[in-house]
């Protein structure tokens, strides 16, 4: 990525999606495409290429930034290129997300309790310190609650991604009348990767089109 920023009338909005390879980061990075210059980050280069393919389809451009969300000089660097490019993010929507396995509470081994809780709160953490600058008064930043906190066997998914959340209402609580706009939905069940590691044996077709619910999404904005 070049660092010569684009002349102030030609800078296009931008949308980056943190998750953006497949599920509901895929289906909201190509609702954004017609509108958006597209800042895709995942670590599935497949995935990413794959959506790049469709985006293309749609007369749109992405930047793909095949990486880690965990690793924070990675996502240092890419806000810093960001920045120089094109000086600002329009709409940051954070999809990523680590599913630790099943397990009853007292049997999340230390390995798997730590991975939760670095990829869905610590670097959750890091990337709004990283992308607030980004967003400025007038961006607008998208969180996913998950009604599975609590259930049986989601200890490690279920507590450290309810602190996730819990620091993105803190966020939005603290910019109501500065702004970055912080929006916090909950989506309906969708077929995603990690939903089946939940629900193996489930009825995938009686759950929600991921892009139905992007667009849901992107309407209240």
């Amino acid at each position: 990525m070049t660092n010569a920023k684009i002349p102030h009338a030609q800078v296009p909005s931008v949308a980056l999606i943190t998750g953006a390879s497949r599920g509901l980061g895929a289906a909201l990075a190509e609702a954004l495409a017609p509108t958006h210059h597209i800042v895709a980050v995942a670590r599935t280069i497949g995935g990413l290429e794959e959506l790049d393919d469709r985006i293309k389809a749609k007369g749109g451009e992405a930047t793909l930034a095949p990486m880690d969300v965990t690793d924070a000089g990675a996502m240092q660097h890419l806000c810093r290129s960001v920045f120089d490019r094109w000086g600002s993010v329009a709409l940051w929507a954070h999809t990523a997300i680590h599913a630790a396995p099943l397990a009853p509470a007292p049997m999340i081994n230390d390995k798997d309790w730590s991975k939760s809780i670095e990829g869905n709160l610590n670097t959750t953490h890091r990337l709004i310190t990283y992308v607030a600058p980004l967003l400025g008064q007038s961006g607008t930043a998208l969180f996913f609650d998950d009604p599975l906190p609590g259930s049986k066997f989601s200890a490690a998914y279920g507590a450290s991604k309810a602190a996730q959340i819990s620091l993105a209402r803190a966020w939005f609580e603290e910019t109501k009348r500065t702004g970055p706009r912080v929006m916090i939905h909950t989506p309906a069940p969708m077929p995603t990767a990690l939903r089946a590691r939940f629900y193996p044996g489930e009825d995938r077709g009686k759950l929600a089109d991921p892009h139905a619910e992007a667009a849901a999404i992107l309407a209240t904005l």
